[in-house]
């Protein structure tokens, strides 16, 4: 599913630990670090797809985070003119980012739960530090969605608002179901 502009809709998912640490997850096969992130499917909302892109690439379920905020629009990157396809609409991702707290004990994260894992090691990493670790095509919207969703790490912390109230603070666009 492409929208009219090119982009595939997609959701980015940032867990962190209650150290503030966040989840750096190697691509199998390759040198490559990034966050889990997954397309979103016909009739799915960004809500929907994050927990299920979570269980297939880390094996995590619903119960296993809280949801602590999530971007109020769509970051979006294009891809190198060499990862284009050619003839192919796809000229890149929209994004609604979420960040998650890991409630659960770090031993449940799984990555072995697809039939073709996504990743093939994983650690805890500062905050920061993917933002300039990820390819560089994804830089800009690494920054951007860590920079937005900082301030609801902050909030968590110094222990802000209520699950329930967090909840509420799931945008529109994130519980909008795509067609």
């Amino acid at each position: 599913m492409v929208d009219a502009d090119g982009f595939r809709p997609n959701v980015g998912i940032i867990v962190a630990n209650g150290g503030g640490q966040v989840l750096w997850a190697r691509r199998a096969g390759e040198d490559a670090w990034q966050f889990p992130q997954g397309g979103i499917e016909p009739n799915e909302t960004p809500l929907e797809a994050l927990y299920r892109e979570l269980r297939e690439e880390v094996g995590l379920g619903q119960a296993d985070v809280a949801v602590l905020g999530a971007t109020r629009r769509w970051l979006r990157y294009r891809l190198p003119r060499r990862m284009i396809r050619r003839g192919g609409r796809c000229v890149g991702q929209k994004q609604i980012w979420f960040l998650l707290r890991l409630v659960a004990d770090e031993q449940r994260v799984r990555l072995d739960r697809a039939q073709q894992p996504e990743f093939d090691h994983w650690c805890w990493v500062d905050y920061w530090q993917p933002a300039e670790q990820v390819i560089a095509f994804k830089q800009q919207v690494y920054r951007q969605a860590l920079q937005e969703l900082a301030g609801c790490l902050r909030d968590e912390w110094a222990g802000m608002g209520t699950a329930a109230e967090r909840s509420s603070a799931i945008p529109a666009a994130a519980r909008r179901r795509l067609r």
